[in-house]
């Protein structure tokens, strides 16, 4: 379960188990001392204990001496007090919001146990938001891990989006998102240390998992990847090389950015794992596909078993399941070279 559920829970079991204190505290001492002090019988003191507490105003069924009437205000003045605070926490429970974030988070916790090859993005800054809505748009699913309570209000708002309250450089709020199960994990926050502990802890825990983390110092470079980083990126460095382009080529990044960032139905650039291709076209020339002829797309690409990228391949490359093609065309086209590919003959 994430933290705002399980502190939810210590709160409310802090609450309950006060609230239920301070009857028994009250119903007891009061009853104890109207049968040991003032006389009353043991059913007579309990009841004038309860009407007491209620304050309904029944008349006193037995007299009672000075000590009696100080201890029966002191009784009521307390009581008052207890459920005065009672009330205001329940109230405050049902109309400050608690019941509705306590509800959407147990709703939120019950969905996250169930996450399989999902990612996890550490940080709803602009970096994360922004990784978010892409993941959103490509139907992948993710869940957010956010430490500071004015950004987690911003993403209560967002009935979609999966989120856990705690540091992710601490093991537990890692297993609380499912990490051995995810397939990636996004590092954003601003602070290179906190990425290279969660770059570090993470690889500790699933080996296998795609990290990508954010750097804003060149030296944070080497020591995410030391970590374990899949990938190092700094927001600012491409945002840089960006605008300078925009004024030597401007036409060759609008281009690309059309291509890569825009949403289109006209043109994608996608990648396409060998690894289910048919077996007629293991170890043949890349040719053999006849990818432009028979589907339209092209191939501009290919990283070979995952070490070289060659760009603009050789018709003559022979193809291997370990292999990633680079295809651009247009979404229908992309499905029918899919097909082609993995077709059994």
């Amino acid at each position: 379960m994430s933290q705002p559920y399980n502190k939810f829970q210590e709160v409310s079991k802090k609450t309950i188990r006060t609230a239920l204190v301070l009857i028994i505290l009250l119903i007891s001492s009061g009853t104890l001392f109207f049968w040991g002090h003032e006389n009353y019988p043991l059913i007579d003191a309990f009841f004038m204990t309860i009407f007491t507490i209620s304050t309904v105003g029944f008349e006193v069924s037995h007299p009672l001496s000075d000590i009696g009437k100080l201890f029966t205000s002191g009784l009521i003045m307390f009581s008052l007090g207890s459920l005065a605070w009672v009330g205001s926490s329940l109230a405050r429970f049902f109309f400050d919001g608690e019941l509705k974030n306590y509800l959407k988070t147990y709703r939120v916790d019950k969905k996250i146990i169930k996450l399989k090859d999902h990612t996890i993005i550490v940080g709803y800054g602009r970096n994360g938001e922004q990784a978010a809505m892409e993941l959103q748009d490509s139907g992948v699913d993710f869940v957010v891990i956010e430490k500071r309570e004015n950004v987690l209000a911003r993403i209560r708002e967002d009935e979609s989006l999966l989120y856990i309250r705690g540091d992710a450089t601490h093991e537990e709020t890692l297993f609380q998102a499912r990490i051995e199960h995810a397939k990636a994990l996004i590092a954003t926050t601003p602070n290179d240390a906190d990425n290279v502990f969660v770059v570090l802890t993470a690889r500790s825990i699933n080996p296998g998992l795609k990290i990508i983390s954010r750097a804003s110092e060149m030296e944070s470079i080497t020591k995410l990847r030391r970590a374990g980083a899949t990938n190092v990126i700094m927001p600012e460095r491409i945002g840089g090389q960006r605008m300078a382009k925009l004024v030597t080529q401007p036409d060759v990044v609008e281009f690309v950015e059309y291509i890569l960032l825009q949403k289109s139905n006209d043109v994608s650039l996608e990648e396409i794992s060998c690894t289910n291709m048919a077996t007629h076209f293991v170890n043949k020339q890349l040719k053999t596909l006849q990818a432009k002829d028979k589907s339209g797309i092209n191939i501009i690409g290919i990283k070979i078993s995952g070490a070289k990228y060659v760009f603009n391949p050789d018709p003559e490359l022979t193809l291997s399941r370990g292999d990633q093609l680079f295809v651009i065309g247009s979404p229908i086209q992309i499905k029918e070279f899919r097909n082609l590919l993995e077709n059994q003959k």
